[in-house]
């Protein structure tokens, strides 16, 4: 992840106008935002130090851990100084001390059956569960009745939105679900680099969609923790659905989502009707 580690920072200082650090704005500049040395400056870096970081050749001065990473305090002091969010600064650590992979495993893609149980009992709630890829792994009956997951399409998230033409009917907002999509599994990637499974799935959306490439190369990094989407149901017609995502304790590359509709409201009332006609849900393949 090196690569990325120099992409993130260099369109993340190009965000950011010196005046808005205390810098002036001198002379022209061949690309926008903050130029290296300007950053190594306010963090407190030599700017040899930040360039090697940059272009991933390696730390060459003090601000290394014992183990030869970068250092708690030199990834504070530029994640200051570029303005990152929480979610963009723990992406940064991520990308700039990569943990070591165990490689995927089947384990990490099998949801236990006290999981399918949590689902099947949320009667009133659309939920599934999703890897750190993105692919759904499980789901219950309201879930696969609002979206159909036991359909023919494919059960990863990603390659659905950008992919299937469905999807914009789907979702009357799909410019925004596109870009939460991509802003997550680059998040999620940032946790789990060299994941050749991610590699592929990010390889193959570059070369077939457009909007995806675009959206990839603007670095954009965001959970899906929580919020609202609408979604345009061909028998339900328009639903307003709150969720809420769960992180699995012993499976911490899974999390739930559950779709959390107001009770008494017109989306609880339409939720309740697709219910009614669909009790029995197919149960998701495992994955090997």
């Amino acid at each position: 992840m090196d690569g990325e580690l120099g992409d993130f920072l260099r369109s993340r200082r190009a965000r950011i106008r010196p005046e808005e650090v205390g810098l002036p704005s001198y002379g022209r500049r061949r690309v926008p935002g903050l130029r290296r040395e300007e950053v190594a400056q306010l963090a407190g870096v030599s700017v040899d130090y930040y360039v090697r970081l940059e272009q991933g050749r390696g730390p060459g001065d003090p601000g290394r851990t014992r183990s030869g990473g970068v250092s708690d305090a030199v990834l504070d002091a530029i994640a200051r100084v570029l303005r990152l969010d929480e979610a963009e600064h723990a992406y940064l650590r991520a990308v700039a001390r990569p943990r070591r992979q165990d490689g995927p495993g089947a384990a990490a893609s099998r949801v236990r059956p006290g999981v399918r149980l949590l689902l099947d009992g949320m009667d009133r709630n659309p939920a599934y569960v999703l890897d750190h890829r993105m692919e759904v792994l499980a789901w219950n009956a309201l879930a696969d009745a609002v979206l159909g997951f036991s359909g023919p399409g494919d059960l990863s998230l990603p390659r659905r939105t950008f992919l299937d033409p469905a999807s914009r009917e789907l979702y009357p907002d799909w410019s925004a679900i596109a870009a939460q999509t991509v802003a997550h599994l680059r998040l999620q990637a940032g946790h789990h680099p060299g994941d050749p499974v991610t590699g592929e799935l990010v390889a193959g959306l570059t070369r077939a969609s457009e909007e995806f490439r675009c959206l990839w190369a603007d670095h954009l990094v965001k959970p899906c923790d929580h919020g609202v989407k609408l979604l345009r149901h061909p028998v339900a017609g328009l639903l307003t659905l709150p969720y809420e995502t769960l992180t699995i304790p012993a499976a911490p590359d899974q999390t739930i989502v559950a779709y959390t509709p107001e009770p008494g409201s017109e989306t609880a009332e339409r939720l309740a009707l697709l219910g009614s006609w669909s009790s029995v849900v197919p149960e998701a393949p495992e994955r090997a």
